[in-house]
């Protein structure tokens, strides 16, 4: 099994900008396309700057979330409610213990999506101890170390 952690956290909010998600939850090609495309825009047109400056520290959080039964995919800062720009969504992240997995790739898309492989193709199908049930779930990037942009994911988890 892939190496992770698992870490007590305490309630968060993610201000985050999204985008529905419309290819099939099992199309990963699809997926991430739509997802690389979105934050190409949100790069571009400077909606993630104005998240910059709200921030409460220097990551960039790529949230996942069903909301109305639509995919949702968000690219967010964790910052206080009372500062999200209009059109902004509130992220509420739960106190609890997340699945946490550290990694580093060439660019901010291959680090989600190897990230987002390993939780969920590997340990979370492995895992006897403790289960996803939904909630909103990201990758962190937290930084560039080596050429190389460097995260974790954080997915909320019950033991079973």
């Amino acid at each position: 099994m892939a190496d992770y952690m698992l870490e007590e956290k305490d309630n968060f909010i993610v201000i985050g900008l999204g985008t529905e998600l419309t290819s099939h939850y099992t199309d990963f090609a699809g997926l991430s396309k739509e997802k690389a495309d979105f934050w190409q825009v949100v790069n571009e047109d400077g909606r993630l700057d104005t998240l910059k400056d709200i921030a409460a520290n220097d990551y960039i959080f790529a949230v996942n979330e069903t909301v109305n039964n639509k995919m949702m995919h968000y690219a967010g800062v964790m910052a206080d409610a009372d500062s999200a720009p209009e059109g902004a969504r509130i992220i509420q992240f739960p106190k609890g213990q997340y699945l946490v997995i550290k990694g580093e790739e060439k660019s901010s898309d291959e680090l989600n999506n190897k990230l987002s492989a390993i939780a969920f193709g590997e340990v979370l199908t492995e895992a006897e101890n403790f289960a996803y049930v939904g909630g909103p779930n990201t990758t962190v990037e937290t930084g560039r170390k080596n050429g190389l942009v460097t995260g974790k994911m954080w997915i909320p988890v019950v033991e079973k």
